[in-house]
């Protein structure tokens, strides 16, 4: 259980994510992902990272019973910091990152995905923003990435998901496949940005970047605040609170989709 990486192809390193049962990431979770993407990058030989998950899911965002558990306000900050931290790791790899995604990709997966290069993903894939339901606020930013402007706002003030074919449909997701297939698949894509030269895609990254119209980073630090400030003022603890009761005994573990 945790963040394993692995070596599947030359040139390509896998992160992949492992929290049983829903893939609801603890904070120290999302500060060990953040460091393996970070080692991963860093390493010369590495052309191209895939990020996946074990499981049922993707990822279904932040554990809430973590957060509802502590005595004080810690795990929400450190879940708001580990989260950023995580989801910078992605945005800032200095080579593509791809997403394989499969099953339920909610709150801190959608910045996961949202900052990724390119996204795989499973027929059973679905993408959404909980946040509302969950007393939380985020990473709009991201879903931002994945669909247009008002889909997002529909998306997000429902709690509604959008299909991977959806997605694919308007161009954020490279590929739709069978679940079977997802790793090969996401694999195929990353062998082939692999075989680039390396020395280029590193500058190809920094120079997309650097021309991104978002500053992603910023953007999600500032949605953040407001997730603090509805903590402070007493909107977020009820919600979080019903999620947990409606959770235990049955999934063990919850999702804010995000911290």
């Amino acid at each position: 259980m945790g963040v394993s990486t692995s070596a599947p192809a030359a040139g390509v390193r896998l992160v992949a994510m492992d929290f049983p049962p829903v893939n609801a990431l603890p904070v120290r979770g999302w500060y060990e992902l953040a460091g393996a993407l970070r080692t991963a990058g860093a390493d010369p030989s590495v052309r191209c990272v895939v990020l996946a998950a074990e499981g049922r899911g993707f990822n279904a965002g932040v554990d809430i019973k973590e957060i509802q558990a502590a005595r004080d306000r810690a795990a929400l900050l450190g879940a708001n910091h580990g989260c950023a931290e995580a989801f910078a790791a992605v945005y800032d790899c200095p080579v593509p990152v791809v997403a394989a995604v499969h099953g339920f990709c909610l709150g801190g997966g959608i910045g996961l995905a949202g900052n990724a290069d390119a996204i795989v993903a499973s027929e059973d894939a679905t993408f959404g923003l909980p946040e509302l339901d969950r007393g939380a606020l985020g990473a709009a930013t991201h879903l931002a990435r994945l669909v247009p402007q008002h889909l997002m706002r529909a998306l997000y003030y429902t709690s509604r998901t959008a299909t991977a074919a959806e997605l694919h449909r308007h161009g954020s997701v490279w590929r739709v496949v069978p679940r079977a297939g997802l790793r090969e698949a996401a694999l195929e894509l990353a062998g082939e940005i692999a075989a680039k030269d390396g020395a280029l895609l590193r500058l190809a990254k920094a120079a997309i970047n650097g021309i991104d119209p978002v500053d992603v980073r910023r953007s999600y630090r500032f949605e953040q605040g407001f997730t603090f400030e509805a903590d402070l003022a007493g909107l977020s603890g009820g919600h979080r609170d019903a999620f947990v009761a409606r959770s235990t005994g049955t999934s063990g573990a919850g999702s804010t989709g995000k911290g």
